[in-house]
């Protein structure tokens, strides 16, 4: 009888199905991501890995640069509601109201700050993991603090990109990160080229067509 090729497959070729959320540990974290472009998807897809990381059990957080609401975003935010509702999962936001650099009626000075502010939280954040064994299950209801095995900063690219963040600042928080903490960097329209020798993975999000260009505003359950 032929030796079936299924039975090689991790899953032995059975059909994934849904399993209770039990406190795990990654094999194989550790690695620097980074995810820029013009095109919709690049928070998305942190969130989705987010999701997916959660679903094995691993600890991680979602630390949002600059992205403080604004006129065109609703107070609520779907992905906020359904973190709350994920074990393992927690965020936290440090934007400012508004867009930077846009004559919105904001101040970009107030942007500055809370962009530094996050950086400084960012930097607190990895301190504080390091005295985490990320190899093991982690308290999936814990503060950041007690560690996680995946740190999301979203826009951190962004904020770097407007100059409110130097790049040698972002290389220094990836250089000093714990060696199994998987490192997710998102935003930013410009190829961020400091990050070439420091990232394992880059993706570039490009956009074909984007709606908000003919003057679609943001829209509840796809934009937040």
């Amino acid at each position: 009888m032929a030796d079936d090729p299924a039975s090689h497959t991790p899953g032995k070729g059975k059909t994934p199905t849904a399993q209770p959320i039990e406190a795990g540990s990654p094999e194989a974290f550790g690695f620097v991501q980074a995810w820029w472009g013009d095109g919709k998807g690049k928070t998305t897809a942190a969130l989705g890995m987010g999701l997916r990381a959660v679903g094995h059990g691993y600890r991680v957080h979602l630390l949002q640069f600059m992205k403080g609401g604004a006129s065109s975003v609703e107070s609520v935010r779907g992905e906020y509601n359904a973190i709350a509702t994920l074990p393992g999962f927690s965020y936290e936001n440090l934007g400012h109201y508004g867009w930077h650099a846009l004559n919105d009626g904001t101040d970009d000075h107030d942007h500055e700050k809370k962009a530094i502010a996050g950086y400084e939280r960012a930097t607190q954040l990895i301190e504080a993991i390091h005295e985490a064994n990320l190899t093991e299950p982690l308290e999936l209801d814990a503060p950041p603090e007690q560690g996680v095995h995946m740190l999301v900063l979203d826009e951190l690219l962004y904020a770097t990109e407007r100059g409110l963040i130097p790049p040698t600042d972002v290389v220094d928080l990836i250089e000093t990160k714990p060696d199994d903490l998987e490192l997710v960097l998102t935003g930013g329209h410009e190829r961020p080229e400091f990050l070439e020798a420091h990232a394992d993975l880059i993706t570039h999000v490009d956009k074909d067509i984007h709606p908000f260009d003919s003057g679609q505003r943001s829209r509840q359950g796809t934009e937040y």
